[in-house]
């Protein structure tokens, strides 16, 4: 038994976005018998969404959904409503009717540290692992789902590894992450692994499990090993994180799960794949949480023969004693300390949680105390997941609060009061480094989907594989007058789902800094603002940063130029800008400026920003080949599965609309890959067959010419 939001099983709906289970890590199932009970000791663990097995009989689901399994041997008995028990070591790719719905195409971009906006962020120090549930183990739609209700992360710059959380004993124990997520985290630089669980006994932990994942077969080899090395590098996504906390093993099988590390880790490595382990299997094949690195744990992390596992998330249990045994003992390994995630559980209280964090990244006047280890983030979904309103502009509010703390602007943090905000400790990253470049400040959901400005979706939706790369320092002004509020607003966009709102008095020029780039400039380099002064006339300038601030903390030395003063209400406007007097210098900075014309309230809107060489517009290269794979159809609704042949040339995503009876386009969805589940398209009238139209979109959102095709109606109209 497990505790939700609201009561109800979202399981039971596939087809509907599921609310993600929000149990604490005390919640204990016993799989199978419904039974719960409070453990006195927290464990490391998903949450628990198994119900009695019952028998089903359910008419085939065309949604592909997140991928779960078991290593080897399933449960007794049959699995509850909505969840499919599989054997992961009888999957192959070419067996896996989701696979394309389920792969990740962006690739790992490349990351740089700039100087730091204020002086106690550091960089080359502690470093940040998120563990987030994005939904259920089971039911998780594989490509967004038409809800804005949804956990978008976007503050990608201060990660490093976030672990697709998840997993439980009635449903699967091995979890893959679905492909928007890997997408926008690659966009930004971030690795993501995939989970291994192995439950504790009270939560339905079964040992044969851990025996089945460190299984050898004739020759010595371990399947299972070899077989999320497949998954991992078919699906494109890390490696995986791996949590044994299934009691009653011996040495024997400790030092088995050792081995399956070390071949784990040999056979990924040519694709790039990580291990984290976490504290919980001992070298007694007990489990015992440390909460520390120590003799007893250290060679799940490195042995005689060198290292084991990537990193090591070090269990909730730390004391400032056992981290700093921990970093001391990790250099003496001869590894580095940072390669230790401190567990912080911000599950259940968020910013609110009681953490000891000098222990983790001591903060001095002077300045000269390192970092202890690095931190892991327990379920920080928390922004969403505790507020009333889950609107996306409230959850955004919050989110920024929870990465940049209570000032909600990085470059001034406010006094500290018990939450210690990552802005504020570790240096952001960025990975905008090659034109062309643009951001339309699209976050991976919304009410409504807009292109050039106009609505041409009306249904809420999420798919975190469309967002933008976001600027990483929400949100630095600076200003001698009164501080404008600065958000993501989701009433109007240029393209996507929101826009960036500055709103409030200007009494004096006010500055909103963008992205940290690394972008070479010649001279028929533009920059296009897309803006809209929605109400009081404004003066607009953008700055560009040829060189980085003298310090961290220090004021970035932007170049301003003159872009447009456009007078209220009149829409949308783009203005070019070009670059051309900064030829052979390098833009290490984007900024906006923002006079006011007047003394009433402001409200402008950026739309887009795109540095690109004017000289090199083309449109993309189309689609083809746009297939209908299959589908189902009841009462005017079909649910349809469509793929097609990749654009030719670079493509950021692919976008998927109907052609109406009345010759207008409705966006219906998007994605990075070449397959799209679309859940519900409703006949149009009388329409004899529903035409699809799949287009190519580019880094500054030039769309491509249509692939397209039909589906015939089957029932009478």
């Amino acid at each position: 038994m497990s505790e939700t939001d609201n009561g109800v099983d979202p399981r039971t709906s596939p087809s509907a976005q599921p609310t993600p289970i929000r149990p604490t890590r005390r919640t204990v199932l016993a799989a199978g018998a419904g039974a719960a009970a409070l453990l006195g000791a927290p464990a490391l663990t998903p949450q628990a969404s198994a119900a009695t097995p019952t028998p089903r009989a359910a008419p085939a689901d065309l949604a592909p959904y997140a991928s779960y399994w078991f290593p080897d041997s399933l449960p007794e008995g049959v699995p509850g409503p909505g969840i499919t028990w599989r054997s992961l070591k009888q999957w192959s790719p070419e067996s896996d009717p989701d696979l394309a719905h389920n792969t990740a195409t962006v690739p790992l971009a490349e990351r740089f540290t700039p100087v730091a906006p204020n002086a106690t962020a550091r960089g080359g120090q502690a470093r940040i692992a998120s563990l987030v549930s994005f939904g259920p183990t089971a039911g998780n739609p594989a490509q967004g789902s038409p809800t804005a209700d949804y956990y978008a992360l976007g503050h990608w710059a201060y990660i490093d590894e976030l672990v697709f959380w998840g997993g439980s004993a009635g449903e699967g124990i091995v979890l893959a992450p679905n492909a928007p997520v890997v997408d926008a985290a690659h966009r930004n630089g971030v690795r993501v692994l995939g989970n291994v669980f192995l439950p504790p006994v009270p939560y339905g932990g079964d040992l044969q499990w851990t025996r089945d994942l460190v299984q050898r077969d004739a020759l010595g080899r371990f399947p299972i090993a070899e077989k999320l090395v497949r998954v991992a590098s078919a699906y494109g996504f890390d490696g995986w994180f791996v949590n044994a906390e299934t009691g009653g093993g011996d040495s024997e099988l400790a030092a088995r799960m050792r081995e399956f590390l070390r071949a784990l880790r040999a056979a990924g490595e040519p694709h790039g794949l990580r291990i984290t382990w976490y504290d919980a299997m001992n070298s007694t094949g007990r489990v015992g949480w440390q909460g520390a690195l120590n003799e007893l744990n250290q060679e799940f992390f490195e042995d005689r023969r060198g290292a084991v596992a990537d990193t090591m998330f070090v269990d909730f249990r730390w004391t400032p004693q056992t981290l700093a045994a921990s970093g001391a003992l990790a250099d003496r390994l001869g590894r580095s300390r940072y390669e230790l995630w401190a567990a912080v559980d911000t599950e259940s209280n968020g910013w609110n949680s009681r953490v000891d964090w000098d222990a983790i990244i001591p903060r001095d006047t002077g300045g000269d105390r390192d970092h202890v280890v690095s931190y892991g983030f327990y379920r920080p979904e928390w922004t969403r997941n505790h507020l009333a309103d889950r609107s996306p502009g409230a959850f955004h509010r919050a989110d920024d609060r929870f990465w940049t703390g209570e000032s909600l602007d990085p470059a001034r943090p406010a006094p500290e009061s018990g939450w210690r905000a990552p802005a504020t400790a570790v240096a952001d990253r960025s990975t905008v480094t090659a034109l062309p470049f643009a951001c339309a400040f699209n976050t991976g959901h919304g009410e409504r989907w807009y292109e050039q400005g106009r609505s041409v979706g009306d249904t809420p939706w999420n798919h975190l594989g469309l967002q933008d790369r976001l600027p990483g320092r929400r949100w630095v002004v600076d200003t001698a007058g009164e501080r404008p509020e600065v958000t993501l607003d989701f009433a109007a966009a240029w393209r996507g789902g929101s826009s960036l709102l500055v709103s409030g008095r200007l009494t004096a020029p006010a500055s909103v800094a963008l992205h940290s780039t690394r972008l070479p400039l010649t001279r028929s380099t533009v920059l296009e603002l897309v803006h809209w002064a929605e109400s009081g006339p404004v003066a607009v300038e953008v700055g560009v940063a040829t060189r980085e601030p003298a310090a961290a903390g220090g004021p970035v030395p932007y170049t301003w130029l003159r872009a447009e003063t456009p007078g209220a209400g009149q829409g949308w406007r783009t203005t070019r800008v070009p670059l051309s007097a900064l030829a052979g210098e390098t833009a290490h900075g984007l900024a906006v400026r923002i006079t006011g014309r007047g003394t009433k309230p402001v409200r402008w809107r950026l739309g887009a920003v795109t540095v690109r060489d004017a000289s090199a517009r083309r449109r993309p290269g189309a689609p083809s080949t746009l297939t209908v794979d299959a589908s189902a159809q009841r009462a005017g609704k079909a649910a349809v599965r469509l793929s097609w042949q990749r654009a030719a040339g670079p493509v950021r995503h692919y976008e998927v609309a109907r052609a109406l009876p009345d010759g207008t386009r409705r966006f219906l969805a998007g994605t990075c890959g070449t397959a799209l589940f679309l859940p519900a398209v409703a006949r149009a009238g009388r329409e004899r067959a529903a035409a699809f139209e799949v287009r190519a979109v580019d880094e500054v959102y030039a769309v491509s010419g249509p692939a397209r095709t039909t589906l015939t109606w089957t029932e009478a109209p």
